[in-house]
């Protein structure tokens, strides 16, 4: 699609159907997202006179927090740069999210260290977790782990805790840091003390993404986030309590990583339904990579699958799904594309590429680069859009429709050369009433409601 088309679109906020040959249908199956199977959206975008988030008529908006507020619990600023959240139930209708806030060394507000949360005292990274409500009105906002790094995004457990990742691969004595970074780590969104800040060192050290965990086999999928070659790969960890449970993970477990034979790169693959049944998971010589990154590890003469931009990771009814949010050939990717989504089926060890976003394929979005995902109440998927321009957070149905459901209109660049805060941390309360959203910059997080189920 070309740059004017995007443009026209994002001034617009007209809607961008196109046309699908596939179903999109395997993608929803068996969650509560599948019940209204979709419509082709709700409207063009209404300009906010406020000029922080244009919606579609019906919908509204409430700022829940804002970077450099004061957290209700007194422990310093509401740090900077928001990024993966998670929306959790609580008791008497209460909801909790917990948030990651993506701080590298130069962050402008970090997380505040609190004794005995803090990993690292000179990680400026971790996360904060907010109390809601029913109303979705703040009733706390309190450090959930702090001295971590580069915290993007992770994913939900099914005994209700979050996975926070850091994006790095920083080790001791480098950028100031005491300890070894690019771990998992454990977040109770209730009492984060119950957790602390213990890394989950057996799960992995490299540039964590997303996670997504199979809830009949406790078995944890996780995307690794390489722009650069060699590209990321797609892991399992195989836990030895998969039963689960909180603080379970600390036992320990396996790591592997994805094969899929005759199939260095994932981005040569073009056509959607395209599969392969006989996927491998091969042993991570060292997953702690304390001489080597994993991504550049020895896996025998096989090799191994690598992708560009793994990022989001989700388990919809008996798969994961996981992200490939761009591929260059220009930087080394083995064709170009603007988005794939992959299916990996564990029963059949089966891995399909359900959908390719960008020009000349089934589903194009006005912008480029889908970054989070997660189900929509109505049917299909909401997606994140972290490209350059105008930034939105679009729909895309069961039959393959791109809708806008919301742009961002906080301007952190210049009148002569605009730049919009990417979205990220996109996902709905636990009764599907509300979305949650977070601005990467400058950080806010959004609660929007209206009619979802229309």
């Amino acid at each position: 699609m070309s740059a004017t088309r995007r443009q026209v679109l994002a001034r617009t906020g007209a809607v961008a159907g196109v046309a699908f040959t596939g179903s999109l249908s395997e993608l929803f199956a068996g969650t509560a997202a599948a019940k209204g199977m979709g419509k082709a959206g709700y409207g063009p975008l209404v300009p906010d006179p406020k000029g922080l988030l244009d919606l579609p008529k019906g919908f509204r908006y409430r700022v829940l927090s804002r970077e450099g507020d004061r957290m209700l619990s007194g422990e310093g600023q509401v740090p900077s740069n928001h990024d993966g959240m998670a929306a959790f139930g609580g008791r008497r209708g209460q909801v909790h999210l917990v948030r990651n806030h993506e701080n590298r060394p130069t962050a402008p507000i970090r997380v505040p260290p609190v004794r005995g949360l803090t990993y690292d005292p000179e990680g400026m990274g971790g996360c904060t977790a907010l109390t809601l409500d029913p109303g979705h009105r703040v009733l706390g906002e309190r450090v959930a782990i702090a001295g971590t790094s580069t915290n993007c995004a992770g994913g939900p457990t099914p005994w209700g805790t979050w996975l926070t990742c850091e994006e790095t691969e920083d080790k001791a004595g480098t950028n100031g840091y005491t300890k070894d970074h690019g771990f998992i780590f454990e977040v109770d969104p209730v009492d984060p003390h119950r957790t602390g800040a213990v890394p989950l060192k057996a799960m992995g050290r490299f540039q964590h993404e997303a996670i997504a965990i199979d809830p009949r086999h406790g078995i944890v999928y996780e995307t690794e986030d390489a722009f650069e070659r060699p590209f990321g790969l797609f892991y399992r960890f195989l836990p030895e309590k998969p039963r689960g449970g909180l603080g379970s993970l600390r036992a320990g477990g396996a790591l592997q990583a994805m094969r899929v034979p005759g199939v260095p790169d994932l981005s040569a693959i073009q056509e959607t339904g395209a599969s392969f049944d006989r996927v491998e998971w091969v042993d991570v010589p060292d997953p702690l990579a304390e001489e080597t990154p994993i991504r550049f590890q020895d896996f025998g003469p096989k090799g191994i699958t690598h992708a560009q931009k793994l990022e989001g990771c989700y388990w919809g009814g008996r798969s994961v799904y996981f992200v490939s949010s761009f591929a260059r050939s220009s930087e080394g990717s083995a064709a170009d594309h603007y988005g794939q989504i992959w299916r990996y089926d564990p029963d059949r060890r089966r891995l399909t590429l359900v959908i390719v976003f960008g020009p000349d394929t089934d589903v194009q979005l006005p912008g480029e680069e889908p970054d989070n995902i997660c189900l929509a109440p109505s049917g299909g998927l909401m997606v994140a859009e972290d490209g350059e321009g105008a930034q939105h957070v679009y729909g895309v149905t069961t039959r393959g429709e791109v809708y806008p459901m919301a742009r961002g209109r906080q301007n952190i660049g210049t009148p002569e050369e605009p730049e919009w805060g990417e979205f990220a941390g996109v996902c709905f309360s636990p009764d599907y009433d509300t979305m949650f959203v977070n601005c990467y910059t400058p950080g806010t997080t959004f609660a929007v409601t209206g009619p979802w189920h229309r």
